[in-house]
């Protein structure tokens, strides 16, 4: 089992005078310690006190470094228990700014020609490289979208976790956060599409979690491209009307 790090894994190590304000110096080095002692997602930091010791600092701008972090979706504050290693690491809403395009159809067009050149071959590999327990994560995010759908709630989030876990199941470590920046804009194609690929939706998710767990890049490469150019061309019909 792998150990988590415990306190006694922080090195005593004073932050030096630099160029950046000293919250963000701080910032700086608890990046650093999380990465060289090996933290996962989840895995909880010792308190601000403790921080403060081995970084030399106060704990006022140790909080200061937290916030910074939290900011950053690296770390999470759960009040009342600690801070803790967030389970989508640098990952945060709306990073590239969608919200902003006041042409939202244009911009869902767009995106899925992006999607279009990424996705498919992230699924690819996701077929040769996936393992048991992320076929079944698929299966249970892929239920869960339909779910949603039958309750007439918003499926978004589901949607996204599907889309991030099969680029996780590729087994390149770049594509998990690529997608994830993309997928943030699922919500965006919801709104856009008012839900009206609802049977598309689950069907052709169905077939890519399939493709991936019978080990076929080919038929995921393929329904990958099909799930994304049924949302482009629902865009379009919308754009022209």
């Amino acid at each position: 089992m792998a150990r988590q790090p415990g306190v006694d894994a922080f090195p005593i190590t004073t932050v030096k005078t630099a160029e950046k304000p000293l919250p963000e110096r701080v910032a700086d080095r608890i990046t650093e310690l999380i990465i060289a002692d090996s933290y996962k997602p989840g895995h909880k930091l010792p308190n601000e006190y403790l921080l403060g010791q081995r970084l030399g600092v106060g704990r006022s701008t140790v909080r200061e470094a937290v916030k910074l972090l939290v900011s950053r979706n690296v770390l999470k504050v759960r009040h009342g228990s600690g801070t803790y290693i967030s389970e989508s690491t640098g990952m945060v809403d709306d990073p590239l700014g969608f919200r902003f395009y006041r042409d939202k159809r244009a911009l869902a067009i767009d995106l899925c020609e992006i999607r279009l050149l990424l996705e498919p071959a992230v699924a690819a590999l996701a077929a040769e490289n996936r393992s048991d327990v992320q076929v079944d994560e698929m299966r249970g995010l892929a239920r869960r979208v339909e779910d949603m759908f039958a309750a007439d709630v918003d499926h978004s989030e589901a949607d996204v976790l599907l889309h991030k876990k099969i680029a996780e199941a590729s087994g390149n470590i770049a594509a998990p956060g690529i997608v994830g920046i993309l997928s943030t804009a699922i919500p965006l194609f919801v709104d856009v599409s008012k839900r009206v690929l609802r049977d598309e939706t689950i069907t052709t998710h169905r077939r890519i979690v399939e493709a991936i767990a019978k080990g076929s890049p080919r038929s995921a490469k393929t329904a990958m491209q099909e799930h994304i150019e049924h949302n482009r061309a629902n865009f379009l019909a919308q754009t022209i009307k």
